[in-house]
């Protein structure tokens, strides 16, 4: 059996290989935005004025489905006052945020605002979002 003068290409086509690796790149640029969203809530609309914007503030959420979160980190309501108490004797001129859902009931933001002021924070904001037009109400 003779063979012929066939040999091996060894070179590698890299072309192919680069244009799936751009088009990954280009997927995984437009997806990670995405993908680095906190929790997601509804807030309820009202004609303050917006804060300013300085240091990190404390911020307490509850979402649609009332779990509870301080800051992205979920959290139990029955732990949230010892949390609370450890976050705050480390940090005691700490702002604290609450964010509810707007259909959440009432009781629920009730309960989690008593486990705030139990643990020891003094002042309590509430995060709401701007009317479109002040003076005007929904």
């Amino acid at each position: 059996m003779e063979r012929g003068n066939s040999s091996f290409m060894s070179d590698i086509n890299v072309t192919p290989l680069v244009d799936v690796m751009l088009v990954l790149l280009i997927i995984f640029m437009v997806t990670a935005p995405m993908m680095m969203q906190g929790v997601s809530v509804s807030l309820p609309k009202t004609t303050s004025r917006p804060l300013a914007a300085g240091k990190e503030h404390l911020i307490i959420t509850i979402d649609r489905s009332q779990q509870i979160y301080i800051n992205d980190y979920k959290v139990a309501l029955e732990a949230l006052q010892a949390k609370l108490k450890k976050i705050y004797e480390g940090h005691p001129d700490q702002k604290v945020y609450l964010r509810a859902d707007k259909s959440v009931p009432y009781g629920t933001v009730v309960r989690v605002v008593s486990e705030v002021k139990n643990s020891g924070v003094k002042r309590l904001g509430m995060v709401t979002e701007p009317l479109k037009k002040f003076g005007k109400r929904r």
